[in-house]
C-alpha cells in the first residue's frame, strides 16, 4: 500500500508569486492501556510528560482497574491537559481483556500516527520525538518499532537489550531496514508493541484482532504484508520485566538447551497453523496490490508446519525422509530456526 503525505494545495490568484506547497503536520497520539498497574504506573506517566515533543493526545483505556490506577490516570489526566495535551479517559466497566483494551483505544485515537504504551515501562526522553521524524519524512512508513533496555522490577539495568533477548540478527535487521519485514514476519514474530508506532490507516486496515493473535503481532504482521515496516537500533524504552510479562533473560545452558529440543510440539506448530490460516485468509480477502502473492506465502508457511505436526506423529525412526524433504525444501531455514528446528521434528516426542 503506497501512502502518500497530505499536502495543502491552492490556487495562486493571478499576480501573486508561487510559494511550495508545505507538509501538514502530523498529529501524534499515545494509546495507553492499564490494569491494576498502580505500583509501576507513575514513573511511566512522568516520562509521557517529560517527552521533548509532546503529543497531540492521550487516550487511555482502563480495563476495569480496582487498585488506585483510575485516581491516578485522573491526575495525569489533567497535568497533560494544563499541558495543552487532549486526552481521552475510558474507564471499562467490564474487563476487556489485553488485546480488546489495546484494539478499542486504538479505534478512538484521532492522531495520524499512534504509538502503543504499556503502564510498566519508563520512554525515553526523546522516543516521540526520534520516531516523529521518521514518520514526517517517510511517508510509505507504515509501522516503526525499536529496541529497549531491559530492567528488572526496580528499574536496574539486566545488561541486555530487548533486541538482543530475542536474538535479532544482523540479516534480519538489514532485511527490515531494506524493506523486507513480511520476510522475517515468516520467520517469527519480532516487534514489540511497547516500542511500536504506527499511521492510523492501518487500524481501520487491520482491526478486528485475528483471532489466537496478540494485537502487536498481528499489526506487525499486517503492516510487513501491506506496507513498510522499519526499525530503530536504539533502546527508546525501559522495558520492565516482572512477573507475567518476562521474556526469558537467563543464560541457557547446554542441558536447557537439549531439552528444548525434546519438548513436544505438535500443539503449538498445530495452534500457528490455525493462526497462519486466519492471516492468509485476510489476505486473500485484502484488496490491495500483491495481496494474493503475500497470501501463498503464508500458505506455504502453514502447510510446512501442517507436515511439522504429521512428522511429530510419526516414530523417531520414521521421521529421517520428510525431515529431509523439509530441509531440502529450504523450509526449515525459511520459516524456522534452521538446524534447531530440524532436531527438534527429529527427537521432540508428542
Amino acid at each position: 500500500m503506497k501512502v502518500l503525505a497530505t499536502r495543502h494545495r491552492f490556487r495562486c490568484p493571478p499576480g501573486f508569486p508561487r510559494q511550495r506547497a508545505t507538509m501538514t503536520r502530523l498529529r501524534f497520539s499515545i494509546v495507553l492501556c492499564t490494569y491494576n498497574g498502580a505500583v509501576y504506573l507513575q514513573p511511566q506517566l512522568d516520562s509521557l510528560l517529560a517527552q521533548t515533543r509532546l503529543p497531540d493526545e492521550i487516550v487511555i483505556g482502563d480495563d476495569g482497574s480496582t487498585d488506585a490506577s483510575v485516581a491516578m490516570l485522573q491526575a495525569f489526566a489533567a497535568r497533560a491537559r494544563d499541558a495543552g495535551i487532549e486526552v481521552q479517559l475510558l474507564c471499562h466497566r467490564e474487563n476487556l481483556g489485553y488485546v480488546d483494551n489495546f484494539s478499542a483505544g486504538l479505534r478512538a485515537a484521532q492522531g495520524d500516527v499512534l504509538f502503543l504504551c504499556d503502564q510498566d515501562d519508563v520512554w525515553r526522553a526523546d522516543k516521540l520525538a526520534l520516531m516523529a521524524e521518521r514518520f514526517e519524512q517517510d511517508s510509505s512508513l507504515l509501522l516503526l518499532h525499536g529496541d529497549a533496555r531491559l530492567v528488572d522490577a526496580g528499574g536496574h539495568s539486566l545488561g541486555c537489550s530487548l533486541f538482543e533477548a530475542l536474538q535479532m540478527t544482523a540479516q534480519e535487521r538489514k532485511a527490515i531496514h531494506d524493506g523486507r519485514a513480511f520476510d522475517v514476519v515468516l520467520r517469527r514474530s519480532f516487534v514489540t508493541g511497547a516500542t511500536a508506532a504506527l499511521r492510523r490507516e492501518l487500524v481501520a486496515r487491520a482491526l478486528p484482532v485475528a483471532l489466537g493473535w496478540i494485537h502487536d503481532e498481528w499489526l506487525a504482521a499486517v503492516a510487513a504484508a501491506v506496507g513498510r515496516v522499519d526499525s530503530i537500533d536504539l533502546p527508546l524504552i525501559d522495558y520492565r520485566q516482572h512477573g507475567a510479562n518476562q521474556i526469558g533473560m537467563r543464560k541457557r545452558t547446554l542441558a536447557m538447551k537439549w531439552r528444548d529440543l525434546l519438548l513436544p510440539r505438535g500443539r503449538l506448530l498445530a495452534d500457528e497453523a490455525e493462526r497462519l490460516w486466519r492471516l492468509e485468509d485476510f489476505l486473500l480477502q485484502a484488496k490491495f496490490h500483491g495481496s494474493r502473492d503475500r497470501a501463498a506465502q503464508v500458505r506455504d508457511k502453514r502447510t510446512h508446519f501442517e507436515r511439522r505436526v504429521a512428522i511429530g506423529r510419526l516414530p523417531r525412526w520414521r521421521r529421517w525422509l520428510p525431515v529431509l524433504r523439509e530441509a531440502r525444501g529450504g523450509f526449515y531455514r525459511r520459516y524456522g530456526t534452521g538446524i534447531r528446528s530440524v532436531l527438534r521434528d527429529l527427537l521432540r516426542h508428542d
